[in-house]
């Protein structure tokens, strides 16, 4: 894939660009017909969801992304280049969208910002769907935005991808261009107006359909038809106005700096949004990390409580079962590619309100080894589905009255050099102007209680509404 040396500051003279344009198209050939250039430049320091805050609107994609503990944050909107599927072959249609893109880039600009790359953008439905209705999100959708600012440690980069075709004005498309940069309040290093409300409060109700469907499963697993199965719950919202994207997202990352937050839009006025703890893929120069993250306990009220219901975690059968099972599962998927997974020592991931029994595993990746074919061979994940997974996903749809959309599922980014993250969408709402759906699931093992799994749901739902 070709580099251009250029001025990289490009943007700063509209002569230049347009010469520099002009050239790249002349540069079009009847097998390239299409090229897209890649320009990156370094910016001041900017909180990137402040960028997000100044160009929002629900009828284009946008994703955001915050790493806390690899203190990066990301936004991006707008597209350059998009797909969306509807059925199983999502992964492989994605795959090979990816790198038909690829081929056409060319990077120009500042290319030597700490391998900081142009991303792909990809959210994935949590069971393959049909075509969805308007509003909803599709089966899958991978998208190389028009913008993307990325502050990575103590530096932000703005990319800007721009499509040429021979038929493209070059004049017609510098003037957008530089429009569309103007819209957006590159000044600002935080928020603007920025309300704090009072949390959200919901009057939970027994729900004895929850509780009965946890009985009625814990029948297949006494019979070993099923290892394990999760069950979600969701909640209704409404408000008099609308939500506010943006405050929802700050206080997201605020009281959890321990999880990944983001946020995504269909294009159509959905957005789906959360501050997930679960990690389902990483890699870094063919380097791969996933995450069994199974098993579950409370936080305690002082630090004596909280060392004893850690102890108390780590020592659960049942929760080391439930933990095993999702343990297993990476680690045979993984082998099944011909990869040689090691697994680190079980500890827990204690976040704020809540602690996990946490396993990382790895592998190395060869080169023939796309970050989709991993995410397509991992998901579901006995953490958000159950075992064997095809009776898991029967009792879902049987007793979920609900469609899980994104939640549960993988959502996440691939760069141009191959490096990729995807995360589960857990802890997660979908919301639609002044509605919003919050979700929550529980693992359920031999030994569970339905009172005990109902307790689980409730905690994961507080804690959803104290950021709405």
């Amino acid at each position: 894939m070709p580099v251009i040396s250029c001025h990289p500051n490009l943007f700063e003279d509209e002569k230049e660009l347009y010469s520099f344009l002009v050239h790249c198209q002349e540069n079009l050939s009847s097998e390239h017909e299409q090229k897209i250039v890649s320009f990156s430049q370094q910016i001041e320091i900017i909180d990137p969801l402040a960028v997000l805050q100044s160009w929002l609107t629900p009828d284009q994609f946008h994703f955001y992304w915050e790493n806390p503990n690899n203190q990066e944050a990301m936004a991006a909107f707008g597209a350059t280049q998009s797909l969306t599927i509807s059925g199983s072959d999502r992964f492989l249609e994605g795959k090979k969208f990816i790198h038909s893109c690829l081929k056409k880039i060319i990077r120009a600009g500042n290319v030597n910002l700490s391998n900081i790359n142009p991303y792909f953008f990809s959210t994935f439905t949590f069971f393959p769907q049909e075509t969805p209705n308007l509003g909803e999100f599709p089966s899958a959708t991978i998208f190389l935005p028009r913008f993307q600012v990325i502050r990575n440690n103590n530096q932000s980069v703005l990319f800007t991808n721009i499509l040429i075709e021979k038929n493209t004005c070059i004049q017609l498309l510098v003037e957008n261009l530089k429009q569309e940069l103007n819209n957006i309040n590159w000044s600002s290093r935080s928020l603007i107006n920025v309300k704090h409300h009072q949390p959200l409060k919901y009057n939970f109700k027994s729900s004895q359909e929850f509780k009965d469907a946890v009985s009625s499963v814990l029948k297949f697993i006494a019979t070993q038809r099923l290892r394990k199965i999760v069950l979600a719950h969701a909640i209704d919202v409404n408000l008099p106005k609308n939500f506010s994207l943006i405050e929802s997202l700050q206080n997201l990352r605020k009281k959890h700096p321990d999880c990944y937050i983001f946020s995504t839009c269909n294009g159509h006025g959905s957005y789906f949004i959360g501050a997930s703890p679960e990690r389902l893929i990483s890699i870094k120069k063919r380097q791969l990390v996933t995450d069994a993250l199974a098993g579950s306990a409370p936080r305690g009220k002082n630090p004596t409580e909280d060392k004893y219901l850690a102890k108390q975690l780590l020592k659960s059968g049942k929760e080391r079962r439930e933990h095993q099972v999702v343990s297993e599962f990476i680690i045979e998927r993984l082998a099944s590619l011909g990869l040689k997974p090691q697994k680190a020592a079980l500890q827990l991931l204690q976040l704020s309100n809540i602690q996990h029994l946490w396993t990382p595993i790895y592998a190395q990746l060869p080169k023939n080894v796309n970050p989709l074919d991993i995410v397509n061979l991992l998901h579901p994940t006995p953490a958000v589905a159950g075992l064997p997974t095809e009776l898991a996903f029967q009792q879902i749809r049987r007793f979920e009255k609900f469609d899980r959309s994104l939640y549960a599922a993988p959502l996440g980014w691939i760069d141009y050099n191959g490096n990729s993250e995807f995360i589960v969408g857990i802890r997660s709402a979908l919301i639609r102007e002044n509605k919003a759906r919050l979700y929550a699931g529980a693992g359920i093992v031999a030994g569970s209680s339905p009172d005990q799994e109902f307790a689980e749901i409730q905690l994961k739902l507080q804690s959803l509404l104290k950021f709405l």
